[in-house]
């Protein structure tokens, strides 16, 4: 679970509520049904508009995945791999590697592998694995743009739900408490759409960012290692250029080990 965002998403409710009731308006404003139906389905109808139905179907999945952490190997964990299966090539021969292919849970690690035992060329592996990974970037960019556009509607589709409510309310100027009733109805509208657009879609589309940009730096370690495996480096050069891919406090902790 990745309890950054739901204490995000905890702490934003709280002080929307908690900062209402600070500043005198009552907790029962937000019980406004025309305003959510104009932001929330304001917002996915501006989403159907924008993108195609089969972008649409990975919402729900995008969504979800910002509440967990990547299941991704880690840097040191890749490291170790990489020098196990040099050492393996060294005593046996690239061909030995075979046998641990199937040992290889992600897809992108166990297709490299299996072009090196198959004798495939450095360059033609080096273009099928960089081909690979510019269409994953391009399949995530395009993924999060649906929330960094649902961060851009929202906003706006508040202004538009506060002018209808104000236009409501300019029927009632003959009463007055029906005309700030009707004027302080107006503006949850604009509530909503503020805090759905820069509390929830925009930060989420950060966060599968910062997921995306995780999964594409353990890719580009895994080129860095299948590459030096089928180059004939040393496991002490493989695990020279790996750590690069390792933070340096990470470095430190492994040198004094």
């Amino acid at each position: 679970m990745e309890l950054a965002t739901v204490i995000g998403l905890v702490l934003g409710l709280i002080s929307i509520f908690v900062g209402m009731i600070l500043k005198g308006a009552p907790l029962s404003a937000m019980n406004n049904p025309a305003a959510f139906l104009i932001i929330i389905g304001g917002t996915f109808s501006c989403l159907f508009i924008g993108f195609r139905m089969d972008q649409l179907k990975n919402f729900p999945t995008l969504f979800k995945k910002t509440f967990f952490k990547n299941n991704l190997q880690s840097p040191v964990e890749l490291r170790n791999t990489f020098v196990e299966l040099s050492q393996l090539a060294r005593r046996e021969g690239l061909l030995a590697l075979e046998s641990r292919i199937q040992e290889i849970d992600d897809p992108f690690f166990r297709n490299g592998l299996s072009m090196v035992v198959d004798g495939l060329e450095q360059e033609f592996v080096s273009d099928v694995l960089d081909a690979e990974l510019a269409i994953m970037q391009a399949r995530h960019a395009e993924n999060r743009s649906m929330f960094s556009q649902a961060g851009t509607y929202a906003p706006t589709l508040g202004v538009l739900g506060a002018v209808v409510g104000l236009i409501a309310a300019l029927g009632n100027l003959n009463d007055i408490e029906k005309l700030g009733h009707s004027i302080a109805a107006a503006f949850v509208a604009t509530i909503l759409g503020i805090f759905t657009g820069y509390v929830l879609w925009l930060p989420l589309c950060n966060k599968l960012k910062i997921l995306s940009e995780q999964e594409i730096g353990q890719k580009r370690m895994i080129i860095e290692g299948i590459l030096s495996l089928q180059a004939g480096d040393s496991p002490s050069a493989i695990e020279a250029k790996l750590m690069v891919f390792i933070p340096q406090s990470v470095r430190e902790t492994l040198k004094e080990e």
